[in-house]
């Protein structure tokens, strides 16, 4: 019976957690500035970059890809509940966010309009939970023990 109550509990905080990610998607053009949104949903290819306030942008990123990262570490604790597995992602994710924070400002200042679409990945990565997606099949094969 405690296990299904434990179950059963693990998969309320999953849900809310995911309803997390999608409201951080839905409400993206109210809760970040982001002149990027509009530029890339057009025929970009054709025009310049837009004009963008870089410690603005820098903020706004930071922020999205910390609430990101703080719901895809519970997320991490509510699947493996192992505090050494949480220690080593949140390390990741820190390190990958300055990597990739430095990578876009050296691309936006050094590559202009012919880094486009290289601002359009680095961007990705830094607004989405991508790294999730990657980290809970990961954690899930090395727990599991299949490597061996």
């Amino acid at each position: 019976l405690k296990i299904r109550v434990r179950n059963k509990i693990s998969i309320l905080y999953t849900a809310l957690l995911l309803t997390g990610f999608v409201c951080i998607r839905l409400f993206e053009d109210v809760l970040f500035y982001d002149p990027f949104l509009n530029y890339y949903r057009h025929d970009f290819q054709n025009i310049n970059l837009p004009e963008l306030n870089d410690f603005k942008i820098a903020l706004h990123f930071t922020l999205r890809y910390f609430l990101n990262a703080i719901l895809s570490v519970v997320l991490l604790w509510v699947l493996f509940k192992d505090k050494s597995l949480i220690n080593f992602s949140s390390f990741l994710y820190l390190l990958l966010f300055l990597c990739l924070l430095l990578t876009f400002f050296f691309v936006l200042f050094y590559c202009g309009n012919s880094g486009k679409m290289g601002l359009f990945y680095i961007r990705r990565f830094l607004i989405q939970p991508l790294f999730i997606i990657i980290f809970i099949p990961a954690f899930w094969y090395q727990k599991s023990g299949f490597h061996k």
